[in-house]
């Protein structure tokens, strides 16, 4: 299915960032007609279609996916996948992280669309349209689904939020600057920093200072 978002004045493509929310579909149908190439997601019945992601949306993922990617190359396996790869998160939900870690165990499960295995951790980067829905929805979502860990990087307001299972839902801490360390990776910590800098530093140095950290 091919969606065009216009300006209803003008008829000419929207250039700013959004969210359109179509109504009245059945999950047999968002599952033979979303498209490969978009952010499609489905939640209880409504189609939610993103607009296209900025270039930087792009640089801060690439980032973190190569840099846990390196990781788990060298430490514990797992695998690392992008978006819009859809995740199965719930009877009737189905979520396109940006990234998401499937322990290794649960690698050889990620086959077809949606992925059904659980992760261990997803991460979301924030665009101007998706703030509420990265910062207060998915959160509630992710822990219902048991999701062991969340991040949220947020470049507008320099801040990375981590999300990590406690009892029934998760607690939360918030980072400008400093460590945070996984809780669901086992060994794998990141200095907020990183993500702001321009450029950003090698990943493949930035793996080999985490390992160095280990002993």
């Amino acid at each position: 299915m091919t969606l065009a978002v216009v300006d209803a004045r003008t008829r000419t493509p929207i250039q700013e960032d959004y969210l359109v929310y179509l109504p009245g579909w059945t999950l047999e149908r968002y599952l033979q007609e979303a498209p490969e190439n978009a952010f499609w997601e489905f939640v209880h019945g409504e189609v939610v279609v993103h607009s296209p992601v900025r270039a930087e949306h792009q640089r801060v993922v690439f980032f973190l996916a190569r840099l846990l990617a390196l990781y788990l190359d060298q430490r514990q396996g797992g695998e690392v996948l992008l978006g819009p790869a859809g995740l199965w998160v719930a009877p009737g939900v189905i979520r396109e992280p940006d990234i998401f870690v499937l322990a290794p165990e649960d690698a050889d499960k990620a086959r077809g669309f949606p992925v059904k295995a659980r992760p261990l951790l997803v991460v979301e980067v924030v665009s101007p349209s998706t703030r509420r829905l990265d910062l207060d929805i998915k959160p509630q979502e992710y822990a219902q689904a048991r999701i062991p860990e969340y991040w949220v990087v947020d470049e507008e307001t320099r801040t990375l939020v981590q999300h990590w299972l406690e009892g029934e839902g998760y607690r939360k801490a918030t980072f400008t600057e400093g460590r945070m360390v996984s809780r669901a990776l086992q060994g794998f910590w990141l200095e907020a920093s990183w993500l702001w800098q321009h450029p950003r530093p090698s990943e493949w140095d930035l793996v080999q200072k985490i390992l160095a950290s280990e002993g």
